[in-house]
């Protein structure tokens, strides 16, 4: 096994670490991801918005950035557009590339989803969009530590989240910072987007509340802890 080899294992997340230290006992380190707030702030007042998201009728702007597969599943909340779209007027930006693009440009066309979705290609500065948008929507089957919620949460963007392994369950506080839907479920997905619309001043606690917990992921303090164990573990060999 590549993993004893290794003089230390280190992983992004607490819950991953406790999946990782039963499945191989091993004991690994958490460090978080680094995250510079004031520099995502920064670019996101640069870079250019997009033209979808300017409507002349009142419309909720929501946003999705991943790849193409079916580990993100992306199909999920398109499904839920097509529920939302009888119910009210709305945006939603999914940008990213990957093997999946044929099968979701392919639903929106058939469900007739063009006016309300749009795929875009990955951009080098995606938080001018993030900060245009109301709604961050994660869709998941599983993953390690997705800093695009931590970007989101930056720019103080509801987020709503599948319940996945590992990470959302940490950054948005088990609720407290955020919404959650059953992974794969577009109809608990539609179910939560109108939930949202009808609660507002309870969104923005849980936006407030995510940013305030972002400290826990300053990247001075993590890369820190990356250069310290580093030391230890040169001196200790």
């Amino acid at each position: 096994k590549i993993i004893s080899w290794a003089d230390k294992v280190v992983v992004n997340s607490f819950e991953f670490k406790r999946q990782m230290d039963k499945r191989f006992n091993i004991k690994s380190k958490c460090i978080l991801n680094p995250l510079n707030i004031k520099f995502i702030i920064s670019q996101s007042k640069k870079g250019k918005s997009d033209i979808f998201f300017k409507t002349k009728k009142k419309s909720l702007k929501l946003i999705n950035l991943g790849r193409y597969t079916k580990q993100k599943s992306q199909i999920t909340i398109l499904k839920a557009a097509q529920i939302l779209k009888k119910h009210f007027n709305f945006r939603l930006l999914i940008l990213g590339r990957g093997s999946e693009k044929k099968n979701m440009q392919k639903f929106i066309e058939d469900n007739n989803l063009k006016n309300y979705v749009k795929l875009k290609d990955f951009i080098d500065n995606p938080f001018r969009l993030i900060k245009e948008s109301d709604i961050f929507i994660l869709s998941s089957k599983y993953e390690g530590l997705p800093n695009v919620l931590l970007e989101a949460a930056c720019l103080k963007k509801l987020i709503i989240s599948t319940k996945c392994p590992t990470g959302p369950k940490e950054i948005l506080s088990n609720g407290k910072g955020g919404i959650y839907f059953k992974i794969d479920d577009y109809q608990d997905l539609a179910s939560k987007i109108k939930y949202v619309i009808k609660n507002e001043k309870l969104m923005k606690k849980k936006i407030q509340f995510c940013y305030k917990n972002l400290h826990r992921y300053n990247y001075k303090k993590n890369l820190d802890k990356y250069y310290f164990l580093t030391r230890s573990l040169i001196s200790s060999n």
